[in-house]
Order: C-alpha cells, then structure tokens, then sequence
C-alpha cells in the first residue's frame, strides 16, 4: 500500500477572510441609513400609537363605567408624561389602579394642544360616561410628535392625534413643510 502524503489544508485563507469581511461591512456601511430611519419611524410610531390607545382606553372606560375619565398630560422638566384619571367625585381626580404614567420620548418635539386642566396635569382631554369629549375646544385637540431625523432624511416625520368633540380620534402621519 502506498500512501500519498497531502499539503493542501482545510479552511479559509486570509484574503478570503478578510475580503468576506470587507463584502459585509460594505452592506452594513450602504445599509445603515435605511436601519436607523426604520428604528427612528418606528420609536415616533410607537410613542404616537401609545398616545392613542391611552386616549381610546380612556374614553372606552368612561362609556364602561359612567364615570367621567380623562387623559392629563404634564409636563415636567421638559418631559410630558401622560396618564388616565377617573373622577369619584365632582372636581376629584383619582389615577386608576394599575395605570401608570407614561412619558413620551424626549428626542421628539411635542406639542401638546388641549385645554388646560385645573391643577394637576397641565393639560387634559375628559371623556364623558356617553364617550363625549366634554372640554372639546376646536382650537385645542390635538398632539403632535415631530422627529429632527425623519425631517433630515425626508421621510414623514410629524404624527398627529386629534380628538374630536364625539370622542373620535384622529391618526395622522405627515411631513413638515
């Protein structure tokens, strides 16, 4: 029997290694842009659906329970918070257990245009036991999340939520002008 002795090796070679290497750090360098967007469009659709929800579940409680509920927004330390509160009794604010307050994200630039709440919060929308807004004022109804990076890239960068004096809520995405 004769054995025949092999120099050739298993594997990768250097070049190769590092031309694969190369390959994809040129996809990650031509793809990054369009991953951030994607991450910055979903956080400003995240924290506006957030906001929607809490507006929906407000006014669904408020028709449940015919007890007046409303969602206050504060602002504090250039951060607004939101949260809902039930009124026990006539010009009574209690938080409902269980519900916490949220904040929106402070890289985006909020406008809040509701009306002012007596007190604590600054501002709030009150839904009536028919799922009516009752503090609707035409001039002040809704909020506006703006994001500075899907301005940069052209994308949508505004969302809106407008109530309306039925109790509708309205979701719009736009761009800046």
């Amino acid at each position: 029997m004769r054995y025949k002795l092999s120099l050739s090796r298993e594997g990768f070679t250097f070049i190769e290694t590092v031309l694969v290497i190369g390959i994809i750090g040129m996809f990650i360098v031509v793809l990054y842009p369009s991953i951030m967007n994607s991450l910055e469009t979903r956080d400003l659709e995240n924290s506006a659906r957030d906001i929607q929800s809490t507006l929906q579940r407000a006014k669904f409680q408020a028709v449940k329970t015919k007890i007046n509920h409303r969602v206050g927004f504060e602002n504090v330390n250039e951060s607004w918070f939101f949260f809902i509160e039930r009124e026990d009794n006539p010009g009574t604010w209690n938080m409902i257990q269980g519900i916490i307050k949220k904040e929106v994200s402070f890289k985006f630039n909020i406008t809040v245009n509701f009306p002012d709440a007596a007190g604590t919060p600054d501002k709030a929308v009150v839904f009536s036991p028919l799922g009516f807004v009752s503090n609707f004022d035409t001039n002040q109804n809704n909020i506006t999340l703006k994001s500075d990076k899907l301005e940069t890239y052209g994308q949508p960068d505004l969302r809106i939520i407008s109530v309306y004096a039925g109790g509708s809520i309205h979701y719009i995405k736009s761009e800046s002008e």
